[in-house]
This record gives C-alpha cells, sequence and structure tokens, in this order.
C-alpha cells in the first residue's frame, strides 16, 4: 500500500476516526510519589493515551479499551498518513463499528512498564538521566490498572458506560472490576483467565530466558549500544505461537515447504533455519516485533501477567467478585488453547454466585487466541449486542 493509497483510504472511509494524534498524562511529579503493589515508587509517571469520539456532557458515554501483552495506546485510525496499518482494534472503534464513536468516548491507554510512551524500563530516570533498565520496579497487573483510574479522573469521568480487554487486557478488566467495582455499566472479559497455568507460565518463561541469553542483552542496560534482538525475536516467535491454533497453522501453512528441495545445500552447509512455510512466518513475526517492542518491556509486562492472580487477598473467585455491580459479558474461543473456554468458565461461575448479570459465548472460530483480532462480522454482532443492551439499563 503506497502513501498515497493510504491518504485516500484515510479520508474516504466513513467508519474510520481517520487521523489521531497520541496524548500524555503525566501525575505523581515529585514530591508526590505513585507508590506500587510491592511498595517500590515512581515519580514522575507518565500515561499515552487516545481518545476517539466525543465525551458528553455529562460524562456518561465513555468505553475504556485495555491492551494485551504487545498492544498499546493506539487502538484505532492513523496517527499520521505515512501510517501502513491503522491502530490494533480498528475493526471495533470507529463509526458505526461495535464502539461507535458516533455515540460513545473510546479511550486507550499504553500500560505502565511498556515501551510506547508511558513510563517503562525504557523511559529516562530523573534521578540518573540515564534509562531505568532493571532498575524499573517490578510491576503487577493492578499496578497498570491505577495509573488507567487516574487518567479517568483528569477527564473528569466518574462512571463509565463499558470497558473491555482481550487477554492480557482481559486480565486488567478483572482488575478493574474488583478495584473499582461501581465505575463502569458494563464489563466485556474477553479471552482471559484469573490466573496463568503452569504451561501458560513456562512459555513466558522461556521467552524471558531467551532474553536473557542474549549476549547483548548486557543485564538490561543496552540502550546505547546493541540491543538483543535475537533474544526478543525468539520470545516473540514462541508467543506468537501460543496466540495461534493448530487448525489455523494447518490452513495457512500445512508442510509447505519454501525450498524446491528440502535437502538443498548452500555451498555444502546444511541450512535448518527456512525449509517451511511456517518457519518463514515465524521468523517475519520475530523480526518485525523487535523494530516496535522494547526487551526489558517485555520481561516485565509478561511478569506481571505470569504473578497475576484475582483471588490474591481473597478467599476464593467468588469472594474477589462480591461487590462487583457491573453487567458482564464473558467470552472465550473454541480453538484458544493458550486461555481455553474452562478459565472462562470459571469466572462465568464466579460472577453468577453473586448474582452479577453475566452473559457467556463460547466463540467458534479457527483462530487461536488471536481470535478477538480477527476480522470476524458475527463478533462484532455479538460486541454490538451487549453494548446495545448496556443502553436500556
Amino acid at each position: 500500500m503506497n502513501n498515497n493509497t493510504t491518504k485516500k483510504l484515510i479520508i474516504d472511509d466513513e467508519n474510520s476516526v481517520g487521523i489521531v494524534e497520541t496524548k500524555y498524562f503525566t501525575f505523581a511529579n515529585p514530591p508526590e510519589k505513585f507508590v506500587l503493589s510491592n511498595g517500590s515508587e515512581l515519580s514522575p509517571v507518565t500515561i499515552a493515551y487516545e481518545t476517539y469520539g466525543k465525551l458528553n456532557s455529562d460524562k456518561s458515554n465513555a468505553i475504556l479499551i485495555f491492551h494485551a501483552l504487545s498492544g498499546d495506546a493506539h487502538a484505532a485510525g492513523y496517527n499520521s498518513f505515512d501510517d501502513k496499518k491503522p491502530g490494533w482494534w480498528d475493526m471495533m472503534i470507529g463509526p458505526n463499528k461495535p464502539f461507535d464513536t458516533n455515540k460513545y468516548f473510546v479511550i486507550c491507554s499504553n500500560v505502565i512498564g511498556g515501551c510506547k510512551g508511558s513510563t517503562g524500563p525504557s523511559s529516562i530516570n530523573p534521578k540518573t538521566g540515564k534509562p531505568y533498565a532493571l532498575t524499573f520496579p517490578i510491576i503487577t497487573i493492578k499496578d497498570m490498572v491505577v495509573p488507567q483510574k487516574k487518567l479517568l479522573d483528569y477527564l473528569g469521568i466518574k462512571k463509565l458506560f463499558c470497558a473491555a480487554g482481550g487477554s492480557m487486557g482481559g486480565m486488567q478488566m478483572l482488575q478493574w472490576l474488583v478495584s473499582y467495582p461501581d465505575s463502569t455499566n458494563g464489563a466485556m472479559i474477553i479471552a482471559t483467565s484469573p490466573n496463568h497455568t503452569a504451561q501458560a507460565i513456562a512459555f513466558n518463561s522461556v521467552g524471558r530466558y531467551a532474553i536473557i541469553q542474549d549476549p547483548d542483552w548486557n543485564n538490561g542496560n543496552y540502550y546505547d549500544g546493541k540491543r538483543p534482538d535475537r533474544g526478543l525475536s525468539i520470545a516473540r516467535m514462541i508467543g506468537h505461537i501460543t496466540y495461534l491454533s493448530e487448525e489455523s497453522m494447518h490452513r495457512k501453512f500445512g508442510r509447505k515447504t519454501i525450498t524446491t528441495n528440502k535437502n538443498s545445500h548452500d555451498n555444502n552447509i546444511a541450512d535448518f533455519t527456512k525449509e517451511f512455510e511456517v518457519e518463514s512466518y515465524l521468523q517475519y513475526q520475530g523480526e518485525s516485533f523487535i523494530k516496535r517492542f522494547d526487551a526489558n518491556s517485555y520481561l516485565y509486562i509478561t511478569k506481571a501477567i505470569d504473578d497475576f492472580d484475582i483471588t490474591d487477598g481473597y478467599e476464593n473467585l467468588a469472594d474477589a467478585f462480591k461487590n462487583i455491580k457491573a453487567k458482564c459479558f464473558v467470552i472465550s474461543f473454541t480453538s484458544d488453547w493458550l486461555y481455553p473456554k474452562e478459565q472462562s468458565l470459571k469466572i462465568v461461575k464466579a460472577l453468577k454466585v453473586n448474582g452479577i448479570e453475566t452473559t457467556y459465548t463460547n466463540f467458534d472460530s479457527p483462530y487461536g487466541h488471536d481470535s478477538f483480532l480477527i476480522e470476524d462480522e458475527r463478533l462484532k454482532k455479538l460486541f454490538m449486542g451487549f453494548i446495545r443492551s448496556l443502553e436500556v439499563l
């Protein structure tokens, strides 16, 4: 897609939010401090965020979107005419889309610990004038949620019309409901889990190990030199496998090869890197990821995901959900083996034990965990149906 084509699409598409600006909100300016779950402190803290649509006069039409591990504040539209792709959830956010910006004021921010504008390990530590690197404190999902509540307070929004998140965004959604049980009318809890299984932790652990074993990682102090691109690329490749399904990989790649003779050698040296199309695809995903993500952020965020357990401090899941006031929509995907339906059903059961109005769908999709990021008119209709059900509350 050339630049002129991109410009024409932005200008002509009546269902796009068009060109959007990333904004920044800073809090905990000295001498104030943001105290994290483990008692560590940050000051100041900056949150990158984007908004789509207009906030109404009584500020009752706001929808908050939580992003997943590799996401950011740029959820819809384009930041410039040079962008080749729109935001990560553009299919869902915009005029006449499920999160209809003709009606709603949609907000998405980059989590702390990230690397796309919010304070994280690549940010400058004001005490040293150098990137935080590993001096950045360990963060939790709860620590990610608190700054977003402060952002809403800054915007003057006392109660959300709805909030939604998938994967790590779904964990944030759960934490939001527990931390601020009366702060939203509706909640969309998508492809997530109340805590990580040993298998899920194992995949993240191997990804982190790939990064810290990269000779260029340098104990996290790589910002003035060569970066641990190999380790981060491998981590992304491992993670990406968990986002797909066997069916979708078989449909797309099967056992197709990219060489005419899979036993051929160049200069009599065996090549173990790119025989199958799926190998080439995963390597492309890894190489693309290192251009937009920071290795230290990957370490911090995956650790926060692994440490997440919404029942911490409570007797059980039902006890954690006892104060929730929102109407909830829980959705899992039939081919998602990272967060299978059994984990969503635990959430549903705990919500219903508390008498919370809850709708659940195990959505039929072959695309694995990433199904909520794939264009699907059936999924859009489900989202729209839930949003409309909130309009009559």
